[in-house]
C-alpha cells in the first residue's frame, strides 16, 4: 500500500501543505527486510564511509542509457541517507523525462528546477520541497522544459547547488540518461562527483567506460557504480 506525507512548501499561506504519495519501489520503507532493500543499504554504508565520512557534501547519478532504473535508485538512496539521519536533498534533474514524481508524487503541482532556473522571480526556495520524510527535501524537475540545456548552462543552475551544499549534508541529482542528450555531463560537472548506475544484461561494457572517460574528462570524481537488475 503506498504511503502519504506531509510537508509544507514555500507557498501563500492558503496552500502551504502539500501531500507525497509514497509508490511502492521506494522498497527502503516498504520493504524494508528484502534484499534489494539491503543491497540500497550497503550502498548507502558505502556512500557515508568513502563519501560524507571524507567532506564530500553532493553526487550525481547518471546512467550511460535509459532505462536502468538511475531515478528508482537516486530516490531508494535519497531516502534511506534521510533515515540514518543525513540531511539530504533530492533533485530531479532530468528535464526531459522527468520521474521522481512518480516515486514520490506531491498532491499537487509545485514549483520545481525548470521554473526557478527559467525565471528569476521564483526563488531557490520557493522550488524547494522541505520535509517531504524526516530528513528529507526535494526539487522536482516542474515537468518538461524546452530547452533543458540552456537551463542548466547559466550561472543560476551553479548557484543553486553552491546554495544546497551550505544547507544540506549530501545533495543527490538524478540526471537523464547520457545517451539521450549531454546534460548529465553538465550536471556532473557542476555537482563534482558521480556514481554510474547501469543495467544488468542490459548496458554494454563499453558504454559505461565512455561515460566513465567522458565525465573524468569533465574533471568529474567517479566515485563507482552500481549494477542493477531492475
Amino acid at each position: 500500500m503506498d504511503m502519504v506525507t506531509q510537508a509544507s512548501a514555500a507557498l501563500p499561506a492558503e496552500a502551504l501543505e502539500v501531500e507525497f504519495r509514497v509508490a511502492d519501489d521506494v522498497v527502503v520503507l516498504n520493504d524494508p527486510q528484502g534484499s534489494r532493500a539491503e543491497a540500497l543499504a550497503a550502498l548507502r554504508t558505502h556512500i557515508m564511509s568513502q563519501h560524507l565520512r571524507v567532506g564530500r557534501r553532493s553526487l550525481a547519478l547518471c546512467a550511460p542509457d535509459a532505462g536502468v532504473g538511475c531515478t528508482t535508485i537516486a530516490v531508494n538512496l535519497a531516502v534511506g541517507l534521510a533515515q540514518v539521519g543525513v540531511k539530504t536533498l533530492l533533485i530531479d534533474a532530468d528535464m526531459r523525462r522527468p520521474s521522481v514524481h512518480k516515486h514520490l508524487a506531491p498532491s499537487r503541482e509545485v514549483p520545481g528546477l525548470a521554473q526557478c532556473l527559467g525565471d528569476e522571480a521564483v526563488g531557490f526556495g520557493d522550488a524547494i520541497q522541505a520535509d517531504v520524510l524526516p530528513n528529507l527535501s526535494l526539487i522536482y524537475a516542474g515537468g518538461r522544459a524546452d530547452k533543458p540545456q540552456e537551463l542548466l548552462a547559466g550561472a543560476r543552475f551553479k548557484a543553486l547547488l553552491d546554495l544546497c551544499l551550505r544547507d544540506y549534508d549530501l545533495t543527490i541529482v538524478d540526471t537523464p540518461p547520457a545517451s539521450a542528450s549531454a546534460d548529465a555531463r553538465r550536471i556532473a560537472s557542476v555537482v563534482g562527483h558521480a556514481l554510474m548506475v547501469v543495467g544488468r544484461d542490459q548496458t554494454f561494457v563499453s558504454d559505461v567506460k565512455v561515460l566513465a572517460e567522458e565525465l573524468e574528462a569533465d574533471r568529474v570524481r567517479v566515485i563507482g557504480s552500481v549494477l542493477n537488475g531492475d
